[in-house]
């Protein structure tokens, strides 16, 4: 149900890859209330996605970029105003890549170009992307910049791998950049910890069909979809939500505050 929460409202919108991604569920949400935006992602990830028919769909327009690239970003930033005529009200950072886990690396046997690669795609763009924003004074006062992060940032998940420092430290920026954006424009930087969730990305982490069958078990509400997530990305980019800054905000069904649950309990009794 549309309720035109963000009406008038500019946007960029990394990594939506198929319809499987998070970031397609928020742009397709984004859409049917009220907003325009710029799709980006990067042209590696782009020739793998359908990403031109959600272009379709939303009327927006695509911006190859790669993220890591401070002169792909001030591309990407300076045309999204032109096209969208104006300064932007909202940013979601949907990406994550871990090339020690694509390659079966174990943890304690990384190899730490990929880990680097790893950390500066996943967390590292994240500083990038604001402080190329900053410098040229693309955000709107009150415009909300979230990026999506996992509670291993928090928690050990042992395959979850190198991608839980990448989270943690994706959340240090956050609170970081949060409180210097916060001071200089009123800009508010959180990110959002999202269940697991069945994405080309989360599929490719080792046990990730059982992990997501013991979260729903271990969740009182049960594991948060793609589509809930982007509707709390909506309340995030909206008007709602305006004193709402340098937060990890859980949206896991209860998982992360939950010790154990009666269900969990039952499974292991004689």
């Amino acid at each position: 149900m549309a309720n035109n929460l963000l009406k008038g409202k500019r946007g960029i919108i990394f990594g939506a890859l198929n319809e499987q991604s998070i970031a397609w569920k928020v742009a397709e949400r984004a859409h049917e209330e009220g907003a325009t935006f710029v799709l980006t992602n990067a042209p590696i990830a782009m020739r793998m996605g359908e990403i031109n028919s959600l272009a379709e769909k939303t009327g927006s327009e695509i911006i190859p970029a790669d993220a890591t690239s401070i002169e792909d970003l001030e591309n990407l930033i300076s045309k999204s105003m032109e096209i969208l005529g104006g300064k932007i009200d909202f940013v979601l950072h949907s990406i994550g890549m871990s090339v020690n886990v694509r390659k079966g690396k174990h943890y304690t046997d990384e190899n730490y170009d990929w880990t680097m690669k790893g950390l500066d795609v996943s967390a590292l763009s994240f500083h990038k992307v604001m402080q190329t924003s900053k410098k040229l004074n693309a955000m709107n006062e009150w415009g909300s910049i979230v990026a999506l992060s996992y509670i291993a940032a928090q928690r050990v998940f042992p395959d979850y791998n190198d991608m839980a420092d990448n989270k943690s430290y994706l959340e240090s920026i956050a609170r970081s950049f949060g409180y210097h954006y916060g001071i200089s424009d009123k800009v508010r930087v959180n990110t959002i910890s999202q269940s697991p969730t069945m994405t080309t990305a989360g599929s490719g982490v080792k046990g990730f069909n059982e992990f997501i069958n013991y979260s729903e078990r271990m969740s009182p509400l049960g594991n948060a979809s793609a589509l809930a997530c982007a509707d709390y990305c909506i309340a995030m980019f909206s008007d709602l939500t305006k004193y709402v800054t340098m937060q990890n905000l859980f949206h896991d069904g209860g998982f992360s505050s939950t010790g154990v649950t009666q269900e969990v309990i039952s499974r292991f009794s004689d």
